[in-house]
């Protein structure tokens, strides 16, 4: 289980993450206004939104606490998902119009799992037209919207698993664990037509977005229960996203030093990021380099 020991900002207001589990039928942005709401806390953002048919997981930061958000975007992801075989959509998935519709024969298992195991691994995949992407500083589901179809290039993903954990015909679900910028939908579609009948993303949960996962995540319904003293407990402090990183301990003045952007030599370690830490109170991220000389490189306003 994380622990929920969430930060503070030198104004005082809390700093932390807080795993939600997004419902389906609304935006992230939408969850994360609700969240904002709840807790009382201004300065928020997420680290990877769902679309809104999808579920689960969704890291949300608040306060200092979104100064490491951005290491947590390159996480690797996992979701629970159901492609519905023998109907594609312009959109790939059940939110859009229906393109193409074949007959889906009764595959047997053996030749869902060969499907299946030609995405695993490193793979190019061509991403949606509806999606948040650009072309031609357009974003693609702009020119989706206006009835657009413009050449992707094809992007190179990892599929670290994937497992058939259901076949009832028409509809196969799929565990996946995958890289960034791996897009379910379109997943679903290379499945589909690898198979010969189409398809699209009929349901889809994320379940993990490492470190995280989903089992330690408060729905929106119960953290709407809660007044603004429980929610803000269930912050994680902000280190929790970068536990990755090795962590270094800085006596009282070489931890202010640091915080005055000197540089700080003869650091024995590893070069590379960095936790830094006054004692235990997390300070932010720092780089060691080659010879041993410790610099901020993004650190939290804490008191």
């Amino acid at each position: 289980m994380p622990d929920h020991r969430p930060g503070r900002t030198a104004a005082g207001a809390p700093s932390g993450i807080l795993l939600l589990d997004k419902p389906s039928g609304i935006t992230s942005n939408t969850a994360l206004g609700q969240a904002k709401r709840v807790l009382g806390i201004r300065k928020a953002g997420h680290t990877g939104t769902l679309d809104p048919m999808a579920s689960g997981l969704l890291v949300l930061c608040f306060g200092e606490a979104t100064k490491v958000s951005g290491f947590l975007l390159d996480a690797d992801k996992a979701y629970e998902a159901e492609a519905t075989l023998g109907i594609a959509t312009d959109s790939e998935d059940a939110d859009g119009e229906v393109v193409a519709d074949q007959p889906v024969p009764e595959f047997e298992l053996n030749e869902i799992e060969s499907a299946l195991a030609a995405f695993r691994g490193s793979i190019e995949q061509i991403p949606p037209m509806h999606s948040a992407l650009k072309h031609k500083g357009k974003r693609l589901y702009e020119l989706a919207r206006k009835g657009e179809v413009v050449e992707r290039p094809p992007r190179s993903v990892v599929i670290h698993a994937l497992e058939g954990i259901d076949w009832s015909h028409p509809k196969l679900r799929i565990n996946v664990r995958c890289s960034k910028g791996t897009y379910i939908r379109s997943l679903v579609r290379d499945l589909g037509d690898a198979l010969g009948c189409g398809a699209h993303l009929s349901a889809l949960r994320r379940t993990l977005s490492s470190p995280f996962e989903v089992v330690d995540a408060i729905t929106l319904d119960q953290l709407s229960d809660l007044d603004q003293e429980s929610a803000r407990a269930r912050l994680l402090p902000p280190d929790q996203a970068v536990l990755h990183f090795p962590a270094i301990h800085l006596d009282e003045e070489r931890a202010l030093r640091l915080q005055q952007g000197q540089t700080l030599p003869g650091i024995e370690g590893e070069s590379g990021l960095m936790r830094a830490y006054r004692d235990d109170h997390f300070l932010g991220l720092a780089t060691l380099d080659d010879n041993g000389a410790l610099r901020a490189k993004r650190l939290l306003a804490t008191n």
